[in-house]
């Protein structure tokens, strides 16, 4: 039996190999506290495992939009259609068709910011090309959202620094060079669409809390513009700012004055 102590065990479990014989050993340590440690060692490794697995799931899935190995499949997506202010953000990403540096990769949704972020620099750094495109508040107000958005997204895949030989949009049929596959929920089936997820999800947050910065008054920094009771009372008392998208109910109820201008905007313009 090893005469390793609970902290020690602990610490030796960081670097720890599955096949080394000491835990054979440790199995049979009657200590409560060796056991707590080896059932959370083996959480840890079913939690890889399964990591792995839904990893080569995506990658599998976009292999099958490739003609050959060489082919480029560029994957699609974007951030920001349900808010009442800010831009919508697409991206599209070009993958290799193997790429374990990106395991853990998902829906940007399910994520914490700080693992969107962390993806997002690995992202950058393995992608064979990647592009983001902001779409303004302005263009979404004329265009609306639905072709505003598919705008964005053809010019994100324009933006690529190479062209792609097949394109997976997250449900939306894009009009493309390259033949594209309208994909329902993609971001949670596919490894590229779920980079462009994190890409675009990361430079909307970005860019919301520089807004934030500009428009304080709004609290952009805590609900990214979407309807939240505290959007929705700030918008009440100081009206919208010329971020805010004008044909998004409540900001299209707020009355409009005889100059255009909606009455309690005229702080926020004044100051501008």
């Amino acid at each position: 039996m090893t005469t390793m102590t609970i902290n020690e065990v602990k610490a030796w479990l960081q670097t720890a190999k599955e096949d080394d014989p000491l835990f054979g050993e440790l199995q049979s340590d009657g200590r409560a506290g060796i056991q707590k440690l080896l059932a959370s060692y083996e959480r840890k490794l079913e939690k890889k495992r399964l990591e792995l697995e839904r990893h080569l799931e995506k990658e599998q899935f976009d292999n099958g939009f490739r003609k050959s190995p060489e082919s480029l499949v560029a994957g699609v997506d974007e951030a920001g259609r349900g808010p009442l202010a800010g831009p919508v953000v697409t991206a599209a990403v070009i993958l290799p068709s193997s790429c374990p540096e990106l395991a853990g990769l998902d829906d940007s949704k399910a994520m914490s910011r700080q693992a969107r972020e962390c993806l997002a620099a690995a992202i950058r750094k393995h992608a064979v090309a990647w592009s983001v495109h902001i779409q303004p508040a302005e263009e979404i107000d004329r265009l609306n959202i639905y072709r505003a958005t598919r705008d964005s997204m053809e010019r994100s895949v324009e933006g690529l620094s190479l062209g792609p030989d097949a394109i997976i949009a997250d449900a939306m049929a894009l009009n493309t060079d390259a033949p594209c596959h309208s994909v329902v929920k993609a971001d949670a089936l596919s490894l590229c669409v779920a980079a462009a997820s994190v890409l675009a999800k990361t430079e909307r947050d970005a860019y919301m809390d520089r807004l934030h910065e500009k428009f304080p008054l709004y609290g952009f920094n805590r609900h990214s513009g979407y309807g939240t009771a505290a959007h929705l009372e700030a918008l009440r008392l100081h009206g919208p700012c010329p971020e805010h998208r004008q044909t998004f109910a409540p900001v299209a109820e707020i009355h409009v004055g005889t100059s255009g201008i909606p009455v309690r905007e005229k702080t926020i313009m004044d100051n501008l």
